[in-house]
């Protein structure tokens, strides 16, 4: 008699486990899945390009072309612009996004979904530690092409407006979309989310203060730490540690 003990299993063996795993997982959490896989690559292959320099020539371009051809130092469009610029670039800031997080978890706390509520913080707290690490690992210089239209204190690559807003908006998007019934509501919600990251992001590049690639690259990776965020909580939920549903009491 053979002895098949500390034989590999076929790969037939593999494939037949991979297929039932796959059959057994929701379709918007492998969805969620790819998306995660797409935007880490995507971003890898960005922050290659730009620490090669391939993507200078673009960069410095389009954040030309935002500002008159006669005066660099004014931006194009009429001169509300500057200041709608500067209002929604305030939608991104650090210190609103703290304070927006903190009123929204402070709320679910209230209702009593303590654990959803430190699960919000904890997701907000460590996507804005991982903006931080990702700008000092990479340390790009801020745009000289054109005069910036808002102070700036840290480096430039990826933009921590960008990424953090995707991070807060995005998270809560996702989370809210989850315990919602109607698709026209997730659908108004997760709107919402994009909108207002997507609108932080261009206000940066208006401002002169980030090339596009900075932003693009912050989407990504917010992005990203947003559906891990979710996909966990998704996990979580299913093993009753938290409860993203939201009774109304008569």
């Amino acid at each position: 008699m053979s002895d098949n003990r500390g034989r590999r299993p076929p790969l037939g063996a593999w494939l037949r486990a991979a297929i039932g795993w796959l059959r057994e997982r929701e379709p918007v959490v492998l969805l969620s899945l790819l998306v995660v896989i797409a935007a880490t690559w995507g971003f890898l292959e960005l922050a290659d390009e730009v620490l090669e320099g391939d993507t200078d020539a673009f960069d410095k371009w389009l954040v030309r072309a935002m500002r008159r051809d006669d005066d660099p130092a004014v931006p194009i469009g009429p001169p509300w612009m500057r200041e709608l610029a500067r209002d929604v670039t305030a939608l991104g800031s650090i210190a609103g996004l703290i304070f927006f997080t903190s009123v929204v978890a402070g709320y679910l706390w209230l209702a009593r979904k303590r654990h959803m509520a430190c699960f919000l913080m904890a997701a907000s707290t460590s996507g804005l530690l991982a903006m931080l690490a990702l700008k000092r690992l990479f340390g790009r210089a801020r745009p000289d092409v054109v005069p910036h239209l808002e102070q700036v204190f840290t480096s430039s690559f990826p933009s921590g407006h960008s990424m953090f807003s995707a991070v807060v908006y995005l998270t809560l998007g996702v989370l809210l979309a989850a315990v919602l019934t109607k698709t026209r509501l997730k659908l108004y919600v997760m709107a919402v989310a994009v909108l207002l990251t997507l609108s932080v992001g261009v206000s940066r590049v208006y401002l002169g203060v980030h090339y596009p690639t900075d932003v693009l690259a912050g989407w990504m990776a917010g992005l990203i730490w947003a559906l891990v965020c979710w996909l966990i909580a998704h996990w979580l939920q299913r093993r009753g540690w938290i409860d993203m549903q939201m009774r109304s009491r008569t």
